[in-house]
């Protein structure tokens, strides 16, 4: 490879250092016995930049440059940043992007035994100091103060600190001055960025250079240069002995004096005057023109008379370019003197309902003129109404004499109440008013108030308020018809109202009053024409809204219903609202079940419904404004159980109910009242009436015709006694079993044995037709029962003469004459009945003398049989009776001895 002269003596001379520098390291080395060094040793760095550093291998040869490795605060260096320059050099190239020293080590692997046992040899590092390169001092500057008399020596200059500063390595700064006329220099140092510098003496009228000059171990850097007259860099003290007068002949002016503050042969000075209102910190400044150099007196003019100034002045060098502003003298205060006012005082009315019909309250209200040149001792007001004009009659002025107690007070405005008058509608006035203070009186302001009839002096058209910031925006169209020649803009909240005025051309303004948030203001734009006052246009705003400060306090109207409760609340008054009522949200719970309902802000009143009965409820109204809600205070009720006049209803319904059940009963009783009495008391036959005593077969009684009435207890029973083929073996069999248990059961009873009103007994002539049922009805008593002797339906009487047995009835009825003489009745009971083909029965309930009747027996063509006629008569509690007819025997004979008788 071909390499230029140039390149091969760049490279040996590379080589040499390299060789030196191991020499050095090996020196080195030999006193600490490691076999590794690094250079170059202890660098300072600069930050920003990069830094390369070789590690070589010396007394070894145990190891290469392959087994090396770099480490930068306990961080090993990736080996892309290593460079290997021979198999005993390895240099590696690291940023210096940080603040922090830090410590570059050099190390070796384990290759060997030798470097395992021997690691301290085979490990070397360096410190790392880092620091930036100086900064060119900026925006340098130099001032020397006045002392009490003269300039003082001493400069004082500072300039602007570096962006970057390390604590550990500073910058070092020093301060240079030079006289340039006679090469006088001085200088001082600091780490700082300010220094002072002393002179022996101010140098007047002579040109100084001033400048700074930084540097630490990376280098040195130098300011900009100052170069100046020295009195550039004096400030003087502020002009001494400032006085304000007034002369009252110069009402609208105030004279100033003064004196230089450091003698003129030294410097040539400018004033600067400044004013303002007392109290205020609008200052006015007087134009510095109007001041000629080195002056020491200057008059204030065009100032409000009456009216207290605050007056300030400062000096500088005359030169324009450089120099410095002493500071402002004290305050300085003084008083104009008065003057008459200047301006009319702004006059302006309340106008109110009056107690009458057709008549208005006015109250005419004032504030001072706003160049009243002086404190306002009264008013005078002169009212004239048309019907003066009418009569050519001028009113008389009144003087209104102004007292602090009097006036009322709207934030920072005040007014006067003039006069308050209640005016017919029907009538017009006019108002004259002129303020005085101490020098004289002002020009006269008027108004004038028109009928209330008057249609023609319209309202402005399209009027709107917006809030803006903290005031209100208004826009509005000027009327149409009539030319407006002014507008009152009028504003009035619960703090008090105040007012402004707009000239004729003005269709929006701003409100310049003190507005407040969350007060609510009634604004209104009156226009007016040629001093009457026009139809107002109103609109209410609010700066701000947020939510209500207390929510409605709800109740009831009233008690609540079974199903419904009305709520009524009262509106939250005007102050405490912050904002127009949107709505009202109705709540109302009952236990985990909640409901809500709105409502329109216009409501005070709403009626729930669909409640649950004898329920109780909480309920509890929410304001909301466009800016938030509050909930009002909770009210408990519990709904009734009943509806109002449903218990009244039920009491009603039930009593005409058991009225009406009643009436139908008694209607009931009076139409069945023959079915009633049958069924409740039986008409029972009185023994005590009966002749069956003195009945004998041989001397029948007179046969007694049954009434009608009774045919319809009438049952025919037919007997067949001549038919006895047709009668079975089992009803032969049945019949005198019947018959048996019959006659056993009568024997068995006894006199007074049993109670009459037990089961009846069965007679035999029933089992005949095979029916087996018997009236069980409590009102049923059989009195009778007829048995043939003979045979029946084919029945084989015995042979012998039966012998009738009389079977008492369960009744404690005494024995009747029958049961007395029952020799008579065997006698019956051995003669020979003859045969019948009928026998005709009455019912116990259809009972009146005869229950049955037999046919004359001789009338029938059959056989005489003898007929058993028992007769179970239990007429109260009594004992019953059995009878026997034979032939020629008719039981109607019977009938009159037992008429008469009723079941108890």
């Amino acid at each position: 490879m071909h390499r230029s002269p140039i390149m091969t003596m760049v490279l040996g001379r590379r080589l040499l250092l390299f060789a030196l520098a191991c020499l050095a390291s090996s020196s080195s080395s030999a006193e600490t016995g490691s076999h590794l060094v690094i250079t170059p040793q202890s660098p300072v760095l600069q930050i920003g930049t990069n830094f390369t550093a070789t590690c070589v291998i010396i007394g070894t040869t145990e190891v290469t440059a392959d087994d090396l490795y770099w480490n930068l605060s306990q961080i090993v260096i990736p080996s892309n940043q290593y460079t290997k320059i021979n198999e005993s050099a390895l240099s590696v190239t690291i940023p210096v992007d940080n603040e922090e020293s830090e410590w570059l080590y050099c190390h070796c692997k384990e290759t060997s035994s030798y470097v395992f046992f021997n690691k301290g040899k085979f490990v070397h590092g360096i410190h790392l100091t880092k620091v930036y390169h100086p900064e060119k001092p900026k925006n340098l500057t130099c001032i020397a103060l006045q002392g009490v008399h003269y300039m003082s020596k001493d400069f004082k200059c500072s300039w602007e600190p570096p962006e970057h500063h390390i604590k550990e390595m500073p910058t070092t700064y020093t301060l240079h001055a030079k006289v340039i006329q006679n090469n006088q220099a001085y200088n001082v140092s600091t780490q700082k960025n300010t220094a002072t510098v002393t002179m022996e003496t101010f140098p007047f009228h002579l040109d100084l250079e001033i400048w700074v000059v930084a540097d630490n171990q990376l280098g040195t850097v130098e300011s900009e240069h100052l170069k100046q007259e020295a009195t550039s860099f004096a400030k003087t003290n502020p002009p001494s002995s400032v006085e304000v007068f007034s002369e009252e002949s110069f009402p609208t002016s105030l004279l100033i004096n003064w004196k230089h503050p450091i003698p003129k042969q030294n410097f040539v000075l400018k004033y600067q005057i400044r004013y303002c209102l007392n109290g205020s910190h609008n200052w006015i400044s007087v134009p510095m023109v109007l001041i000629t150099k080195d002056a020491e007196s200057f008059r204030l003019q065009n100032l409000q008379p009456d009216t207290v100034y605050t007056t300030q002045v400062r000096c500088k060098h005359v030169n324009k370019q450089y120099g410095y502003w002493s500071n402002w003298s004290a305050n300085v205060t003084e008083k104009t003197h008065a003057y008459r006012p200047t301006s009319k005082p702004d006059l302006w009315h309340i106008i109110t309902e009056g107690e009458s019909v057709n008549e208005r309250q006015v109250k005419f209200i004032c504030k001072n003129p706003v160049l009243s040149n002086g404190k306002i001792t009264g008013f005078k007001i002169k009212i004239q109404t048309r019907k003066d004009d009418m009569m050519n009659r001028s009113m008389p002025w009144d003087n209104i004499p102004v007292k602090e107690p009097e006036v009322d007070s709207f934030h920072s405005h005040k007014f006067t109440v003039l006069k308050e008058m209640t005016l017919p509608d029907n009538i017009s006035a006019r108002v004259y008013v002129t303020a005085i203070n101490s020098a004289g009186e002002s020009p006269q302001a008027s108004f004038g108030i028109p009928e209330r009839a008057i249609s023609d002096l319209d309202p402005v058209e399209g009027f709107k308020v917006d809030p803006q910031g903290d005031t209100f925006f208004l826009k509005w169209n000027p009327p149409k018809k009539s030319a407006v020649t002014q507008y009152v803009v009028q504003w009035v909240s619960a703090n008090g109202m105040d007012w402004q005025r707009e000239n004729k051309t003005t269709q929006q303004t701003t409100i310049k009053g003190n507005i407040e948030k969350f007060i609510c203001y009634n604004i209104s734009v009156y226009p007016i024409y040629s001093g009457w006052t026009g139809k107002p246009a109103r609109v209410e705003a609010y700066l701000e809204e947020r939510a209500p400060l207390v929510g409605p306090s709800v109740r009831l109207n009233g008690k609540p219903g079974r199903n419904q409760a009305e709520l009524v609340w009262n509106e939250i008054p005007q102050h405490q609202r912050q904002g127009f009522i949107t709505n009202y949200t109705i709540f109302y719970s009952s236990g985990s079940k909640r409901s809500a309902i709105t409502v329109p802000a216009t409501n005070t009143s709403y009626v729930l419904t669909s409640l649950s009965a004898n329920t109780k409820y909480d309920a509890w109204i929410r304001a909301s404004t466009n800016g938030g809600s509050t909930d009002g205070t909770n009210h408990s009720f519990t709904t009734l159980k009943y509806a109002p006049g449903e218990i009244e209803m039920i009491v009603v319904g039930v009593s005409l109910g058991f009225l009406f059940v009643v009436l139908l009963t008694m209607l009931l009783c009076i139409y069945k009242k023959d079915v009633i009495r049958k069924n409740l008391w039986p008409w029972i036959p009185n023994p005590r009436k009966s002749t069956i005593g003195n009945w004998s077969p041989d001397y029948p009684l007179k046969t007694e015709t049954p009434k009608e009435n009774f045919l319809s207890g009438i049952s025919v029973l037919d007997v067949d006694v001549s038919d006895g083929k047709s009668v079975s073996e089992e009803d032969k069999t049945s019949l005198a079993l019947k018959k048996d248990k019959y006659l056993s059961e009568e024997h068995s009873s006894g006199i007074g044995g049993s109670s009459c009103m037990s089961s009846p007994r069965q007679s035999v002539s029933d089992s005949d037709e095979g029916a087996d049922i018997a009236d069980t009805t409590a009102s049923t008593v059989q009195y009778s029962s007829v048995v043939a002797s003979n045979g029946y339906k084919g029945q084989t009487p015995s042979a012998q003469p039966q012998q009738l047995i009389f079977s008492r009835s369960e009744s404690t009825q005494p024995l009747l004459d029958s049961e007395e003489n029952p020799d008579l009745l065997v006698q019956e009971g051995s003669r020979a009945s003859q045969p019948f083909s009928q026998v005709t029965c009455f019912s116990h309930s259809a009972w009146n003398q005869d229950n049955c009747s037999f046919p004359e027996l001789n009338q029938l063509e059959v056989e005489p049989e003898e007929v058993l006629l028992q007769l179970d008569m239990c007429p109260s509690g009594e004992d019953s009776e059995q009878k026997t007819l034979t032939d020629g025997q008719s039981l109607s004979s019977y009938m009159p001895q037992l008429g008469g008788y009723r079941p108890q």
